[in-house]
């Protein structure tokens, strides 16, 4: 077989990206997302591209924050290995995939030949998460009326909030951080997310009893391409009650007053209260989002 070729892409090559087909309905899904050009790498073999990948960050950030593209033509998993083995950013892949995917033998062949190539090139499977999409016609929620919502100006008690629901988390990727830094570390990234989005940091609310009890906290955001949720967490003394309801139903209220015509969030698939709350409050899944990542000391 012929050597293959890596080339990072700029402006003038940009359009070399698009030579593959889109078999999971990237672009369809995802019309609002920008890759920068020097971000985009392929693989040629006899002057043809045989595989792409594109990394993933906001507007103001110097480095990509993962993985979100991953495409290969037939035979060629291993070349899309390649792009992903010699790339200069570690970070983790992001795939974003059709509703139901296993049940189609068309788009679980293409789905399973990308998860192929990042095991080849040491990624490690990390979960599996729904991805709902609310708009008008779904409807919104009434509000249960037991919990009293406000802002709260401190960071400090969003962080000490963060570090009570990290310590009982059934979260794939709050887990990892635990793992790896402890919940203090857990609790931060969680913050700096927050601080991340581009939304007002007024939004961000307290859940408490009528009594004053925390109960948790929600955070109604945006990022680049639309308004979602950014985070629904219950603190552990206060679960059984069903309050993540309260909090899912508050925050879409917020943003539906807010302006927004949808609203995006997501959850992993292990995560059944969740899921179940979303279903319960109208969010319908539109798509999948698998997270692989580079397990410590592969690269």
């Amino acid at each position: 077989m012929t050597a293959l070729v890596i080339r990072q892409l700029d402006d003038s090559t940009a359009h070399e990206f698009d030579s593959l087909p889109d078999p999971l309905g990237v672009r369809a899904a995802h019309p609002l997302t920008r890759h920068r050009p020097d971000w985009q790498r392929v693989a040629l073999r006899d002057g043809r591209i045989v595989a792409r990948a594109a990394w993933w960050g906001g507007p103001d950030d110097t480095e990509p924050l993962c993985v979100d593209r991953l495409d290969m033509a037939d035979g060629e998993t291993e070349a899309a290995a390649e792009l992903l083995r010699s790339a200069p950013w570690n970070v983790d892949i992001d795939f974003s995939l059709p509703a139901g995917w296993r049940t189609d033998p068309a788009a679980r062949e293409a789905v399973e030949a990308r998860f192929a190539a990042a095991r080849s090139a040491g990624y490690e499977l990390l979960v599996e998460r729904f991805n709902y999409r609310w708009t008008p016609e779904c409807g919104v929620p009434e509000r249960p009326g037991r919990l009293v919502f406000g802002p709260e100006p401190d960071d400090a008690v969003f962080l000490d909030a963060l570090r009570r629901i990290h310590s009982v988390t059934l979260d794939a990727h709050s887990l990892k951080a635990v793992a790896e830094g402890g919940v203090d570390r857990a609790a931060q990234e969680e913050l700096d997310f927050f601080h991340w989005c581009p939304s007002p940091r007024e939004w961000w609310q307290v859940a408490r009893t009528p009594d004053g009890d925390l109960v948790g906290i929600h955070i109604p955001a945006r990022n680049h391409q639309a308004p979602i949720i950014g985070f629904i967490g219950v603190v552990p003394e206060q679960r059984g009650h069903g309050y993540a309801y309260d909090l899912l139903t508050e925050c879409t209220h917020f943003l539906v007053a807010q302006g927004a015509d949808r609203i995006v969030a997501s959850t992993d698939q292990g995560n059944l209260p969740m899921a179940a709350h979303f279903a319960k409050v109208g969010y319908p899944v539109t798509r999948e989002r698998v997270n692989f990542h580079l397990p410590a000391g592969v690269r």
